[in-house]
Order: structure tokens, then sequence, then C-alpha cells
């Protein structure tokens, strides 16, 4: 089973355990948006520009944890090509679907746990995903807050 899978079948049963889950389209949405957290894990992990670029709507705004607006994909690419594979890190990111709330079928905001492992310790950020679905059924992410955790 992939990690994808892993995370559509988490995120399915946090809809269920919740008693959101009133029509199949709804779990279905869940998986699917799971599944684009999944990409955002994987494509980070992977310093994947690209491919995480490829799970953006084409308007899409994004601030980063640090503070930083970038205000459409082109901002996004320019920045994401420029950050992403130069990162280091000695350690793991995961990003786990907490929460999901659907304010119109189409439109989803979704609360993420996103935790960087290292040997100098965890540190966590909580991003919020607004996610749309295309007319084609895909979800992407379209207005996107990611807040680093500070604890103490």
């Amino acid at each position: 089973m992939s990690i994808i899978d892993i995370a559509a079948r988490g995120a399915a049963q946090q809809v269920e355990a919740a008693g959101e889950a009133g029509a199949t389209g709804e779990v279905e949405a869940v998986a699917a948006i799971a599944q684009v957290v999944a990409a955002v894990e994987r494509t980070q992990r992977a310093k994947d520009a690209e491919g995480f670029l490829a799970l953006f709507h084409p308007e899409a705004l994004w601030t980063t944890a640090h503070g930083k607006v970038l205000i459409g994909f082109d901002a996004i690419a320019e920045f994401t090509r420029a950050v992403l594979p130069a990162t280091s890190w000695d350690g793991d990111v995961t990003y786990e679907v907490v929460h999901t709330q659907f304010l119109r079928p189409d439109v989803a905001a979704v609360k993420v746990r996103q935790v960087y492992r290292s040997v100098a310790g965890d540190t966590e950020g909580a991003p919020l995903y607004v996610m749309t679905r295309q007319d084609d059924g895909r979800w992407l992410l379209t207005a996107c807050q990611n807040t680093q955790v500070h604890t103490g």
C-alpha cells in the first residue's frame, strides 16, 4: 500500500469517525484531498519543485511559514524553484490531514499537521490549505497559509 493510499484511507476514516460522511461523494472528496496532501509530502521530501507546483491552481496564493506572500502561480513557481531544491535538512518531514471542512462541495478548508523530524529535534507547522475542485475532478491548492508552530 502506498503512502497516498494510506493517507486517503486515513482521511476517509477521519470523516466517517466525525460523523460527517453523509454522502459517498464527500468521502471520495476527502480521500482525493488527502492524496494531494500526500503528494505535498512526497514532493517536499524529494525536493521536486515541478511535482509540487503541479498541485497548485493557476491563480493560487501562498504565504510561507516565515510570512512571505506569493500571489499567483508565477510567484509561487519562482520561489519554489529557487528554494525547494536547495533546501537542506538532516531529517524527515510528514504531512497529516487533521481536519477537512467543506465550504462548498467544490471548496474545502484543510488543516494539516506538518512535522519536520531531525536529530536536532522536531519542529512543527500548521498549514491551512483552501483547495478547490476543478471541472476535471482534481483538487488543487488555491489559497494556502503555512504557519510555523512555536513551543514554549
